[in-house]
């Protein structure tokens, strides 16, 4: 839910290759006898309102009693999915269908390519390296060789500017907490530097190769690890070859604990720009180091917190920020350090009206991603502002990538849609052209189906985008399978992309709808704020709008209707099912935000503050009180089918809010639906998590949706694996 640098980087299939088969009559998955769960008597005062905790006792996932919770709630579960007859088959197809070549976009530095590429089931995706395009290149960092189950992952890595030495970072089952360790490329063997208790932060080299940036935190007390607040986090300088305990400390606040610290150097390594974080809030402050001079100052350049100032590049004192200042859609302005007033600042490029994503310097020009109801747009501009034209894309879809240096003449990014796996392409600068660098080829026909854009209005008369996609050819009949998903919040945009998931789902005659809700970022700053605090509820509205807009249009029915979503998606559908427990047959917490009392005692939950509220705040308690999913479950109430899914080792959204919301909603189910909660172990909040994982966890939820609203998936043989 912080900020990641990540960039997630799937068919031929024949329309009679599966039947979707309903059953007589919806609902018949029978009732499981859950683990009895002991109740406590912790009663919290929240100004002057007592709100009961009877399942507090769940937040100690060390515990003996949690441990066994955990087994017993497991057993029952998978005892229950084990029981699904199209289980097997579902994960069959969905092995078979992940099992393609999976590429990212190629880096470049000092004379050397690199990119990541999966085989097709690997667990982790391995990192390459060469000298040319033309080149066969070589191996130099396979993460699937560093544990024997394939959950330690390459989460960040960075080639020094010779491309002598590359600096990377790996996480353990899922967790936040990094280790950097620096190899030496020519032989693919590791240094003797190794650094811990590094979180939210990658690294930044000098151009000399000697050393590099990065941010961590003190290490957490013995047993907090995955549960411990995180403050205070410190900006330091590794010298290779040192141990870190020597790193010294260039920036920390001792007055400040939940300031954060991202330093960059710049590519004419001049500078150390240094971004300050205060929570998931997009707004930051901009302080600086002259690295050419001896022991210059760090100098405040941009403070306040009033805006977003995201560091593009610079030319000599000249610096180059995209920001919402004065811009709810974006913007790119210069500052010049010499002259650092307000009053000074240049704006380069002013906003439209679609929203400015990303900005790269390449190639002497400057390439703009926009976000155009919820798909991308880039645009290329001089570096004085002036239009060039735009870059034109395979289609309607997501780009990431467009990185490079002022004197490259090539860049490369990374295109998707909904039925298009992601394919690499490579970007001549000089004649303005795309070529393919990488495709995959997967086991089905993207012809088979189709993407609309509709809009629909929400509770309030807002007009809200989503996107649906479906097999060609689709009755609308009420009677079709819908997955629909959301997120809505922390800015965060959600646009077409390719999931080999989703493609089996669609391969079942279900439907897939994504609506763009206010909370998210796809429409700027002001709809990001519709959706947040006290507008928080806007979100739920938005989300509830979209169901019911699918079963107007008769895509599907509320026997027919699964809602999905993750992290603060997980508190969407956990606030939309006890909001309208009628109005789905199926919900699909995972990892979500369920007790929105407590959220910020636990990690980097208080970062999540300047996005919610907080119930220590008398203000913002009622608000979080009348829709915290945890504490709006009512017994006698017949909730959807639910299937909770966390992670032992989440230390985003520890796992203790998907405990104790299941805990009650067991409790509290009075119909015969299915309440189950899937705790995935040696996993965490999704990010770096093993293929034969993900597919694991695919099959389990949507055979768990089969089997709550009686379909029968059936595929020629020829489509599962072997």
């Amino acid at each position: 839910m912080l900020r990641t640098r990540m960039i997630v980087i799937g068919s031929w299939l024949l329309m009679a290759a599966l039947n979707f088969m309903p059953s007589e009559s919806f609902g018949q998955a029978p009732q499981a006898k859950y683990p009895m769960t002991k109740r406590g008597d912790t009663v919290d005062d929240y100004h002057g309102t007592k709100v009961a905790d009877p399942f507090r006792w769940l937040e100690d996932d060390n515990s003996d009693e949690t441990k066994a919770w955990v087994a017993a709630q497991n057993k029952v579960t998978f005892g229950f999915l084990d029981q699904i007859p199209a289980r097997d088959a579902i994960r069959r197809r969905l092995t078979k269908i992940w099992n393609f070549e999976k590429f990212g976009v190629p880096t470049q530095r000092g004379g050397k390519y690199l990119f990541t590429r999966n085989s097709g089931l690997q667990n982790q995706s391995v990192l390459y390296v060469a000298s040319s395009l033309a080149e066969e290149p070589r191996e130099l960092l396979d993460p699937n060789k560093l544990s024997t189950d394939g959950t330690v992952a390459l989460t960040s890595y960075a080639l020094s500017d010779d491309g002598k030495h590359l600096a990377y970072g790996i996480a353990a089952s899922g967790s936040d907490w990094q280790e950097w360790k620096v190899r030496t490329v020519d032989t693919a063997q590791d240094t003797t530097d190794h650094l811990k208790w590094i979180k939210f932060s990658d690294v930044s080299w000098t151009p000399d190769g000697g050393g590099f940036f990065y941010s961590r935190y003190d290490a957490p007390k013995e047993g907090e690890q995955l549960t411990g607040v995180n403050y205070f986090q410190k900006l330091y300088y590794h010298k290779l070859g040192t141990p870190q305990s020597d790193d010294p400390l260039i920036y920390e606040r001792k007055d400040q604990k939940e300031w954060g610290f991202d330093g960059a150097v710049t590519d004419d390594g001049r500078f150390l720009i240094i971004s300050i974080w205060r929570g998931t809030e997009r707004k930051n402050q901009v302080f600086y180091r002259d690295l050419k001079q001896t022991g210059s100052p760090i100098v405040e350049l941009i403070s306040g917190f009033d805006a977003q100032y995201e560091f593009v590049d610079n030319d000599g004192g000249k610096l180059w920020f995209r920001t919402d200042l004065d811009a709810a859609r974006y913007r790119l302005i210069s500052i010049d350090v010499a002259k650092p007033e307000r009053s000074a600042w240049q704006e380069v490029v002013p906003q439209s009206d679609d929203v400015l994503e990303s900005v790269h310097l390449v190639g002497e020009r400057f390439f703009a991603s926009y976000l155009h109801n919820a798909h991308s747009l880039v645009r290329t501009f001089e570096l004085t502002g002036k239009p060039l034209g735009e870059v034109k894309l395979p289609g309607i879809g997501a780009v990431a990538g467009f990185g490079g240096r002022r004197e490259d003449r090539e860049t490369f990014y990374a295109f998707t849609s909904f039925t298009n796996p992601t394919t690499i392409y490579r970007y001549d600068i000089a004649k303005g052209e795309s070529s393919v660098f990488r495709a995959p080829t997967v086991d089905f026909d993207p012809n088979d189906f189709e993407t609309k854009q509709v809009f629909y209005s929400s509770k309030d008369g807002t007009q809200v985008p989503m996107f649906i996609t479906h097999r060609k050819g689709l009755k609308l009949d009420g009677r079709n399978p819908t997955y629909l998903y959301g997120y809505g919040g922390f800015n965060i945009s959600l646009t077409p992309s390719f999931s080999v998931s989703r493609i089996a789902w669609l391969e079942m005659g279900g439907v897939f709808a994504m609506p763009n809700l206010r909370g998210g970022g796809e429409f700027g700053r002001e709809w990001h704020e519709a959706g947040m605090k006290h507008r928080k509820q806007n979100v739920f509205d938005d989300f509830i709008g979209a169901a019911e807009y699918l079963i107007r249009e008769k895509y599907t029915s509320s026997e027919r209707l699964a809602i999905a979503g993750g992290s603060n998606g997980g508190l969407l559908v956990g606030a939309c099912m006890t909001q309208r427990p009628e109005l789905y047959a199926v919900a699909l917490p995972a990892v979500g935000v369920m007790d929105m009392l407590r959220f910020q005692k636990f990690t980097i939950g208080w970062a999540w503050v300047s996005e919610y509220g907080s119930a220590d705040d008398a203000s913002q308690f009622a608000t979080l009180l009348k829709y915290s999913p945890l504490h709006n479950l009512k017994p006698g109430v017949k909730y959807p089918a639910t299937l909770v899914t966390t992670a032992d080792h989440d230390d985003r959204v520890v796992p203790a809010h998907s405990f104790k919301f299941a805990a009650a909603l067991q409790a509290a189910q009075a119909g015969d639906a299915p309440t189950l909660i899937r705790i995935e172990t040696s996993a965490g909040h999704g990010a770096g998590k093993p293929t034969k994982k993900l597919i694991e966890e695919a099959a389990d939820v949507y055979g768990f949706i089969v089997k709550v609203l009686g379909i029968e998936p059936r595929w020629e043989p020829a489509r599962l694996a072997d």
